[in-house]
């Protein structure tokens, strides 16, 4: 096996030189192979964590007193979105932020104008997928300054069976994949993007996604940040149902916090890792890190190296009988672990609106939520509760082009809405209220219709 391992080593070495990818990307991936091809899943168990208790973080809810400072630091502070994804689940084929969010404008063009308000600085990580549409648009929007912009790494994929270099030559940027955000940290070292920062006196830097609109850069977190010196700070909030397939935070036996994803558990241990009461909080993946701090550990160590994901997947995701390979992919929020003096704060499910499915989306683009250019976007203070659950038949719902054909007039009503069932191939007319838990059911493959001005409490069956 090890000597199997130096070969295909080397060939992944020559394939990432002539990819044109520096020295410290072959390093990093060099060392999560070995761990690959010597058995290593990059578990972690139960047995070596425990629940987080409500004295090992502190809330955000008694940080206003440090929002002056937080004005002061913002000249000293940027906001890093990760822009890389595709909206793959979603139907899309090109970059997920510019999809129309609220009132025709793209998550893009929302996330330029809510850091223009806030006379912020703004960076974004575009994936080799992402970054030449990405650009395009920024060019359209004329924001000024213009965003720093940097590229994600790539790691080539490994073939499950000799865990050889992936190749597919009828498509062959499938032979890669993006490592994860994880990739943030050597992405900004090896893009030069750390060095001007601290060059241009930019000390803090607040991350996160492009798909979370209620990610913005919170004066009072910022104080907390700074004036507490932390190196490093996620953001995590209360585990509901909805949030039993993704991580959770934790603390390891050696004291440090430690952040678990779903791909992290075995499959024995996957049920307690969902169990909301136990493991209460989750992480929104907005990230704080002090700039100086992470620069320093580039310049002691040269690389980091973040606990790892490992992903089975077939080389062509579309295609599932296209050969097994594995993705190595590393978490953002997984340097918790690994910094000294890293923490963690509660902060409201305000700061975590994601879209990942169109669900999701009908949700953002209704009127559970207000939008104006002088205000950015903020949570209707009319709806009823703070939470929602969208559940759309996925038969008609998954793909966007499906999911606004059957909105023609837009979103319904859902500002006095708690839950949402639609089941069967439902289109809907215009100036349509649900309200308290709506259940919409049609049989059939012709299509059934919520008429216009309709008023939807409880079952509706069509």
């Amino acid at each position: 096996m090890l000597n199997a391992e130096s070969d295909h080593l080397a060939a992944f070495i020559a394939k990432m030189t002539s990819a044109g990818l520096q020295p410290v990307v072959m390093d990093t991936f060099a060392w999560y192979y070995h761990k690959v091809v010597t058995g290593e899943k990059g578990f972690i168990y139960n047995r070596d964590i425990r629940p987080v208790e409500t004295q090992d973080i502190a809330d955000s809810a008694t940080f206003a007193p440090y929002a002056d400072m937080g004005e002061k630091m913002m000249p000293q502070a940027v906001m890093i979105v990760l822009n890389g994804g595709l909206g793959t689940s979603m139907g899309l084929t090109g970059a997920k932020s510019l999809l129309p969010a609220r009132n025709g404008k793209t998550f893009l063009e929302i996330i330029v104008r809510q850091a223009g308000r806030q006379h912020v600085r703004l960076a974004f990580m575009n994936s080799f997928n992402t970054h030449a549409e990405t650009v395009e648009a920024l060019k359209r929007l004329h924001p000024e300054p213009f965003p720093l912009i940097f590229v994600q790494n790539k790691f080539p994929k490994i073939l499950r069976s000799d865990f050889s270099p992936a190749s597919w030559p009828r498509q062959p940027d499938l032979e890669w994949n993006p490592p994860g955000h994880g990739d943030i940290y050597t992405a900004l070292y090896t893009s030069g993007i750390l060095e001007q920062l601290l060059a241009d006196g930019i000390q803090y830097a607040f991350i996160a996604n492009s798909d979370n609109l209620g990610a913005t850069l919170d004066p009072s977190l910022l104080g907390y940040f700074a004036e507490k010196s932390l190196p490093f700070m996620m953001e995590v909030s209360i585990r509901k149902p909805v949030d039993i397939k993704g991580g959770h935070l934790a603390v390891h036996k050696n004291g440090h916090l430690i952040l678990r994803e779903a791909a992290q558990c075995t499959e024995d241990e996957i049920g307690v890792s969902r169990d909301i009461t136990r493991y209460r909080y989750f992480n929104t993946n907005n990230i704080w890190i002090n700039l100086k701090r992470l620069k320093a550990v580039f310049d002691r160590h040269g690389v980091i190296h973040l606990p790892m994901i490992l992903n089975p997947k077939t080389l062509d995701p579309r295609d599932c009988s296209s050969p097994g390979v594995y993705q190595i992919e590393t978490a953002m929020g997984s340097a918790i672990s690994l910094v000294e003096g890293a923490t963690a704060v509660v902060v409201p499910r305000s700061r975590f609106y994601p879209v990942k499915k169109c669900n999701e989306l009908l949700v953002i683009r209704s009127d559970r939520f207000m939008y104006s250019d002088q205000n950015g976007l903020a949570a209707n203070p009319k709806r009823r509760g703070t939470q929602i659950e969208v559940d759309l038949d996925p038969q008609y719902y998954t793909l966007i082009d499906a999911f606004d054909a059957r909105f023609p007039f837009g979103p319904p009503s859902l500002a006095a809405c708690e839950s949402l069932r639609v089941s069967g191939n439902v289109f809907f007319g215009k100036n349509i209220i649900l309200k308290g838990d709506v259940v919409i059911q049609h049989a059939g493959d012709i299509p059934g219709y919520v008429p216009d001005n309709e008023v939807v409490e409880g079952t509706l069956c069509i």
